[in-house]
């Protein structure tokens, strides 16, 4: 079956799940997205690995990195590899021992353990005609949700973003205590308004 690698776009809040968020994965040289549902949780160890956020204990991915890492087990990739009934489902594709194995996964699990292990995502081409979100153009922050984002890393460009789009981020970081992104923001606030 045909796989189709995809990067990590970003994260915005869920309109549809309190304490949910959507995870954004594109396609790597295509235009479709594939959005998926996630826990906080989940959410949460994606980011913190992401944003290099250091916390004073391992978090359970981080757990299952060290714990792989001693015992030389290998992490090839992950595969979004089904989806059904509104379910995605992923496998984990590890080696140990010169032996491949395919390990069934949640997917906010596999993308968490992605992330740590800097392996590829793919997706199955089925997966992606069925789930996947085509976009003629470069989305726009209204596209990927009208709630406004929360989380986003580069590939999601300042420049395209207004003052007011750039200041709600920044009210949002901070909110969360997120006070190094709030930073970054401001500062990028700041060389717009100078260079008007």
């Amino acid at each position: 079956m045909e796989k189709i690698e995809l990067k990590l776009l970003g994260m915005i809040n869920s309109q549809s799940q309190s304490g949910a968020y959507t995870l954004i994965l594109g396609e790597a040289e295509g235009k479709r997205r594939l959005p998926i549902l996630i826990n906080g949780f989940e959410a949460q160890a994606i980011l913190f690995h992401i944003e290099q956020i250091k916390i004073p204990r391992p978090l359970t991915h981080d757990l299952f990195k060290n714990f792989a890492d001693i015992f030389t087990i290998q992490f090839k990739e992950v595969i979004v590899s089904k989806f059904a009934q509104g379910i995605f489902y992923a496998t984990l594709v590890c080696e140990s021992n010169g032996i491949i194995h395919n390990i069934d996964s949640r997917t906010s699990d596999a993308i968490a353990l992605a992330v740590r292990f800097n392996c590829p995502i793919y997706a199955f081409e089925p997966v992606l005609a069925a789930a996947g979100v085509s976009l003629d153009d470069e989305p726009d922050i209204d596209d990927l949700a009208t709630g406004g984002i929360t989380v986003q890393d580069d590939s999601v460009e300042f420049e395209k973003l207004s003052v007011d789009e750039l200041q709600e981020l920044m009210n949002d970081a901070i909110e969360k205590e997120d006070y190094e992104r709030a930073s970054q923001l401001r500062d990028i606030i700041k060389k717009r308004k100078a260079g008007k």
